[in-house]
């Protein structure tokens, strides 16, 4: 069958696990729309990430539950648009997939139409039937262990998992059950670090991590937490690299200073007429200016 030779080169998901082969480490974060993207590919990420923490960072809300299938589509196609050359993937949201095999293909489906590589998915062995239908269907899955934001409720907050034996020896367990379903890779969240160690040591497939120390395959962080875009400390697991909030308050307090101040706009952000147009409307205008003549009144 005829194919179309591809006008950019993208990274796939066999680049990436041959990269980990070669003892290289992986680097992802978020994005949410065109700028975001831009930025991250500039930096070469490996990469991106359409998260549903697009809920929690770009659209007020207070955890991830409330993202839909139509904002993770709206801002995953605002990052597809800027063509990255990294490896593009996005979430599946809360109860997209956890009501059977048969929403999690479809709702997947339509996120690999608008642009994603492959779809990440929270959860351990509920989720294998999903899983193999994905990877049954050639859509690349990447498992979601550990803290899973999607299951806050029933973890009674965002606490560290696995950090007593049975917990650990569970999630071990549980990362080699998504292995064995087609996952082609794990994402460890907020789990102790000799336990990531561990799972990564187990695991054939490569582990991204987050919150879960230094030995995992690659690392991923949320942009706004590494640019410093949200006012306050993030999370323990972050480093903000940039006071990114602090930088913009202060550039548009000064903007705000300058238009209240009347030197925004000065000549440098203005347009000029030329000369003699300028003349004939200064006179058009100083003429329609004087008085009308008085009509002289008809009648007694």
């Amino acid at each position: 069958m005829s194919h179309q030779t591809p006008t950019r080169t993208q990274k796939t998901r066999l680049d990436l696990q041959a990269a980990v082969d070669r003892g290289g480490r992986l680097v992802a974060v978020t994005a949410y729309d065109a700028p975001t993207a831009l930025v991250a590919d500039a930096a070469g990420v490996d990469i991106i990430l359409v998260g549903d923490s697009v809920g929690n960072v770009c659209l007020g809300f207070e955890n991830t539950l409330p993202v839909t299938m139509a904002m993770m589509r709206h801002h995953l196609e605002a990052v597809a648009r800027t063509r990255p050359k990294a490896f593009l993937m996005a979430d599946l949201p809360f109860m997209s997939y956890q009501t059977g095999a048969e929403d999690a293909l479809r709702n997947a489906g339509e996120l690999v139409r608008a642009g994603a590589q492959a779809v990440k998915l929270e959860g351990g062995p509920a989720r294998v039937t999903a899983i193999r239908a994905l990877v049954d269907a050639g859509i690349p899955v990447m498992g979601h262990i550990g803290l899973t934001p999607q299951a806050v409720h029933s973890m009674g907050g965002y606490r560290v998992q696995g950090r007593d034996e049975a917990q650990a020896v569970q999630l071990l367990e549980d990362a080699k059950q998504l292995e064995g379903a087609g996952c082609f890779s794990v994402l460890l969240e907020c789990v102790p670090l000799e336990l990531a160690a561990c799972v990564t040591k187990e695991l054939d497939v490569f582990t991204i991590g987050i919150g879960a120390g230094p030995h995992c395959s690659g690392q991923v962080l949320v942009f706004h937490d590494v640019l410093g875009l949200l006012e306050g400390p993030g999370p323990k697991f972050a480093r903000k690299y940039m006071d990114t909030f602090g930088q913009m308050v202060t550039a548009l307090t000064r903007w705000s200073g300058d238009v209240k101040n009347g030197v925004f706009p000065g000549e440098q952000e203005s347009y000029n007429l030329t000369e003699a147009v300028s003349a004939r409307l200064a006179a058009r205008v100083s003429g329609a200016g004087s008085p009308a003549p008085a009509k002289r009144r008809k009648g007694p």
